[in-house]
């Protein structure tokens, strides 16, 4: 049974109150209280002192859970008692409407995971725009929950990033605040926080099956700008270039194509790059395009400056000078317009200017006020009591 979250709202509900939650109690809801709690039918199911079989017969609504047990549902679950209730808007994927850019060695469990929490940042964004007017969506193809590749934009990934740029007005030089940009033209990006573990380790993952286009960015393997900028702008190739997931490699090595040109315009960058590989150079370069050194060799490669052989000796040498200053990494906190602000800003307009409370929008959406803090990346305002 679960010990590390809060006392949950709804756990002293009078009987009379814990029967309405009964008679409205919406299976999908206990499906994603599960996934976001990483854990199996038969972990619940000992938690409760019922079967596996009974959890996915309350899952699938062949049958209901006894009005006694929905209080250890939800204690077992991390979730108040009124999670289960239906009627509330429900941001709801499958694995088709996401790309996971790891999707073969990412695990049922953790997708199932990442996109229950995708799920709930969409809900919290429904929640918050019924206050606050969130940026209109800007994205070629896109309408109201479903991505029509090739409307607006070209189907090749290279002139598709040209493309947007204009669009978008960004011009043809070095790209700075990837993610703000994206933000500004409606696409929710979240971070998940290091609460969230399970979802942090899989890599970025986009989806255009809500109703606003939404990128979720992790650390994963390395906290690191450059990195973080290329996993934005290769989930935004899969919005604009990809109606559904199949995880084929042919459609990531597209949103990796979308990137580079994205990221560094192909008639921009080639006057710049090294015709002799120099690594210096390229870390010059680097630093004013917002990109890894990495990336430039193989953009080098990719372009016919350089040979394989050259370029994998570069890669070697690179790898040496890992660790030295200009070549080591850098971390995403370093870098404000690389963060997500979009849904702590609208709560904080409508905290200011219609008196909305982080404990009035957790009872909206049924939430704890942690978890609620945990997807606005609030952090807690109280003073902190030191004992000497």
């Amino acid at each position: 049974m679960r010990a590390d979250h809060p006392t949950l709202p709804g756990l002293g509900l009078d009987d009379a109150k814990l029967k309405a939650v009964w008679d409205g109690f919406h299976p999908p809801r206990l499906t994603q209280a599960r996934h976001l709690a990483g854990m199996t039918k038969k972990e619940v199911a000992e938690g409760i002192g019922v079967s596996p079989a009974a959890i996915g017969q309350y899952e699938t609504g062949s049958s209901k859970p006894r009005v006694g047990l929905i209080p250890s549902l939800a204690e077992v679950l991390g979730v108040p008692v009124q999670f289960f209730l239906a009627g509330r808007p429900m941001g709801k994927l499958d694995t088709s409407m996401a790309h996971f850019r790891a999707l073969r060695s990412t695990s049922g469990a953790q997708r199932n995971r990442a996109l229950g929490f995708a799920g709930q940042t969409w809900e919290l964004a429904y929640a918050l725009e019924k206050r606050v007017q969130l940026p209109l969506v800007d994205l070629p193809g896109f309408a109201g929950g479903e991505i029509h590749p090739g409307t607006d934009l070209s189907s090749d990934p290279a002139e598709a990033a040209r493309e947007l740029r204009k669009r978008w007005q960004l011009g043809r030089g070095p790209l700075r605040h990837l993610v703000r940009q994206m933000e500004a033209h409606g696409i929710v990006v979240v971070l998940p926080s290091e609460a969230d573990q399970a979802t942090a380790k899989i890599d970025a993952f986009a989806s255009g099956g809500l109703p606003r286009p939404l990128v979720v960015l992790t650390p994963n393997r390395a906290d690191d700008v450059y990195r973080h900028r290329f996993s934005a702008a290769h989930e935004l190739g899969h919005l604009v270039l990809h109606s559904a997931s199949t995880g084929d490699i042919r459609q990531e090595r597209e949103a990796d194509a979308f990137a580079a040109e994205f990221l560094t315009p192909r008639t921009s960058i080639l006057p710049l790059l090294p015709k002799r590989m120099d690594l210096g150079q390229l870390a010059d370069i680097s630093r004013t395009w917002g990109v890894s050194v990495k990336s430039l060799i193989y953009r080098c490669r990719e372009l016919g400056l350089v040979s394989e052989a050259t370029a994998s000796r570069a890669y070697q040498r690179l790898h040496a000078l890992a660790s030295q200053p200009g070549f080591s990494t850098e971390p995403v906190t370093g870098f404000p317009g690389e963060q997500p602000v979009m849904l702590r800003q609208a709560f904080e307009l409508a905290e200011r200017d219609q008196g909305l409370t982080m404990h009035e929008l957790a009872r909206e959406l049924a939430w704890t006020q942690s978890r609620v803090s945990e997807l606005l990346g609030v952090r807690d305002r109280r003073p902190v009591l030191r004992l000497v």
